[in-house]
């Protein structure tokens, strides 16, 4: 290792020549290991997802796919109230795509400033349903449902969250809101929401269809379609935030989302998706721009 045995111990300069030279060399090895541990390994391209709750189980199917087109992009996600993470984002939160249950949110995202302009896509649309646990109560239809026979009905926040936004028009234009108002309790957001009706705090709510057909949640109770024209379209957005806009992974999630296996995935969860023609472009249709 170090150029053979020392063999000459006899004068002391023989000694001091010998060891300086062992030493310097074993020195010089030491530093070229130590330089050789502790090179950085290059670090994988990250991308920070803020998504609307009624996604929360959607995204662990989406995300699995994501990853075998993917492999080298790490993933960290954080779920809420829409309103609630723009909030954050607003305020600095290190987020680089934000999806949303609607379109509102994004868009005034894209008014402050705080998202790439002309980033703003549509990926799907969600859909309103009445979910109860209690096998007594009949669900025959939504005009005909014995309101009488419900005691705590759950919604999402009305402030915040799309779904209770959506769940408050429906109760309005039925004409409902003022007899079942006292009857309701709110949720954070509607995953919150779902839960309320899983542990018995409510008969029923007003959730998203991709909770309810989620694995954990598929095999229990029953639900309803809420009629969609007592509510304003769930169009699902997909922005890049200004943190984003500098992150070339966070464009490729984007792209992911529009590509035909995660619109596989959200047709299974319950959302309506873009139609892909034999030619394999995708249909246009009014929802994909807010309107219906």
């Amino acid at each position: 290792m170090y150029g053979g045995p020392c063999r000459t111990f006899g004068p002391v300069g023989s000694l001091r020549f010998c060891f300086t030279r062992f030493f310097r060399l074993l020195f010089a090895g030491a530093g070229l290991a130590w330089v050789a541990g502790s090179a950085p390994a290059a670090e994988h391209p990250r991308v920070a997802v803020a998504a609307a709750a009624n996604l929360v189980y959607a995204l662990d199917e989406l995300h699995r796919a994501f990853r075998a087109a993917e492999p080298d992009i790490e993933l960290t996600v954080s779920t809420g109230a829409s309103g609630s993470l723009v909030a954050q984002i607003t305020h600095g939160a290190p987020y680089d795509v934000f999806l949303s249950a609607d379109l509102e949110y994004p868009r005034a995202l894209l008014a402050a400033g705080h998202a790439k302009p002309d980033s703003l896509i549509v990926f799907a649309q969600g859909r309103l349903v009445v979910w109860t646990l209690n096998p007594a109560l009949a669900l025959d239809s939504f005009a005909t449902l014995d309101w009488n026979a419900v005691k705590k009905i759950a919604i999402a926040n009305t402030d915040s969250a799309p779904y209770g936004r959506a769940a408050r028009s429906a109760l309005e234009r039925a004409g409902l809101w003022s007899q079942l108002s006292p009857k309701l309790v709110y949720g954070e957001n509607v995953s919150q929401t779902a839960q309320f009706v899983e542990t018995g705090s409510a008969d029923l709510g007003f959730v998203a269809l991709s909770l309810v057909l989620s694995p954990r949640l598929k095999e229990r109770g029953r639900w309803l379609a809420v009629p969609p024209d007592l509510y304003s379209p769930l169009a699902q957005g997909a922005v890049l935030t200004r943190r984003g806009a500098a992150n070339p992974a966070a464009a490729r999630y984007l792209q992911f989302l529009q590509s035909e296996p995660a619109q596989a995935v959200l047709s299974r969860f319950g959302y309506e998706v873009p139609r892909r023609p034999v030619s394999g472009r995708a249909e246009v249709r009014d929802w994909t721009l807010g309107r219906q």
